[in-house]
């Protein structure tokens, strides 16, 4: 486990910091490597992000970025189909990927002594995976198969991810459905596929991250030897997907035939999370101050005394990670509501508390309640070896620095009341987008 040292808040209580040791490497390919060794059990996490998501899909290509995770795991330069799968469960370990808006990532957690497989399968795939027309039609089905089951047939599937971003954002790149629509899809190209994999997946643009029961100095052997030949390429510019604030109030309705009550999404555009981190951070406390636990703001209102909702949640990151997205990201409010007349006082009663944050202030306490929940959780979230060479890979990529972990109990705690009130008079109605769900699900 990481060490840990206390920080003071400002009603004198302590408040705990994690501590790590990292050891941060570059490979001559360009390759960034962040070693966090921790030898209190002989377990071993290994993950690979690459700096590709769901926004650096080409027009015409929605849902590509995701398709490609699908593939990664078809096959690779000296592995057959299913091999990946067989390396790691017959070694006690699971493995898994995913696609997130600015990275996707893949990641395994191992037995220490099955360290070197993990990283040679993962070295593998990242010099070339298996490309074929066989793997990608098979893939193409299999993502629309899951779109069936995650979106079309089932209670709010996608929603708000998919439903507020066309509503919020400009951009392609911002706005457009992630998951894939089946005609996009259906038309990706073997060479789509090849020109995406030389593009995006050069060792210059993705961070290797390894924590657990390792030696530093024999974990950067095993790297240099299996990660160290695959040739060097440049690294693709990111582009600037940035977009003003709203002007004005936007709104938009959906219809879902399986949910059996309506919902409702309120979306805002909300400083960038790592030039002005600060500010993103009072954004999320602000989001726990609303919504997190029976004395939130919003709890209190909506769900106990106007018993207008059954339930209530805010949070920054379009999947609830405020620590996932570069700029643009979003602070979003949803709410399902047992009667369909109740939206416009669902809308009121939200303006209503974000004003009297803004005017009034916190209440005795409540900063720092939800402050030392937030630093609890990131504990916990580091807890598990896997988890924490997520972590570090991540705020690594975005951030640019894996050690900023342990510094965001020190930032939370400088973050005042009045940087939260700055927060809350920031989420303005003609600053904001809005997607009503309408349910047909109703029995």
């Amino acid at each position: 486990m990481p060490a840990a040292v206390s920080r003071r808040r400002s009603d004198g209580a302590s408040l705990p910091s994690p501590s790590f040791d990292l050891h941060p490497v570059t490979l001559s390919n360009g390759l960034r490597v962040v070693l966090a060794p921790d030898r209190s059990a002989p377990v071993v996490g290994i993950a690979v992000l690459y700096d590709v998501g769901i926004r650096s899909e080409p027009e015409g290509r929605t849902g590509f970025a995701h398709l490609f995770e699908h593939l990664m795991f078809q096959g690779s330069a000296n592995l057959e189909k299913l091999e990946h799968f067989r390396y790691v469960q017959s070694s006690g370990g699971m493995f898994n990927g995913s696609t997130h808006f600015d990275y996707t990532n893949y990641f395994e957690a191992l037995p220490s002594n099955a360290l070197e497989r993990g990283l040679f399968l993962e070295a593998d795939r990242m010099l070339s995976p298996r490309i074929t027309e066989e793997n990608l039609a098979n893939q193409i089905a299999v993502v629309k198969e899951e779109i069936r089951v995650n979106v079309l047939n089932r209670p709010y599937g996608g929603f708000p991810w998919l439903e507020l971003p066309p509503v919020l954002f400009d951009t392609f790149p911002n706005a457009h459905n992630g998951y894939g629509g089946f005609v996009d899809l259906e038309s990706a190209t073997v060479d789509d596929a090849t020109d995406f994999f030389h593009r995006y997946y050069a060792p210059a643009n993705a961070v290797l991250a390894v924590a657990g029961d390792v030696d530093v100095d024999e974990t950067v052997a095993l790297i240099e030897k299996h990660f160290g030949g695959i040739p060097k390429r440049r690294r693709p510019v990111r582009p600037n997907f940035g977009e003003p604030p709203l002007a004005s109030e936007r709104r938009a309705v959906t219809t879902d035939a399986h949910a059996p009550i309506p919902a409702v999404a309120i979306g805002y555009r909300v400083p960038d999370p790592v030039a002005q981190l600060d500010d993103h951070l009072a954004g999320v406390l602000l989001s726990e101050i609303l919504t997190e636990g029976d004395a939130s703001r919003l709890q209190r209102r909506l769900v106990y005394r106007d018993r207008l909702v059954t339930d209530v949640s805010a949070y920054l990151g379009e999947f609830g990670d405020p620590f996932d997205e570069r700029d643009p990201t979003a602070f979003t409010i949803t709410a399902h509501y047992p009667n369909p007349e109740s939206l416009g006082r669902i809308l009121a009663v939200v303006d209503e508390e974000l004003a009297r944050v803004a005017a009034d202030g916190l209440e005795p306490g409540e900063l720092d309640r939800v402050r030392t929940r937030t630093v609890s959780v990131l504990f916990r979230d580091l807890d598990a070896v896997l988890s924490r060479a997520l972590e570090f890979a991540k705020f690594e990529l975005i951030f640019g620095r894996a050690e900023l972990i342990s510094e965001l109990p020190d930032r939370l705690t400088a973050v005042t009341g009045a940087d939260v009130q700055a927060a809350a008079a920031a989420l303005r109605p003609e600053g904001r987008a809005v997607v009503e769900l309408i349910a047909g699900g109703a029995r």
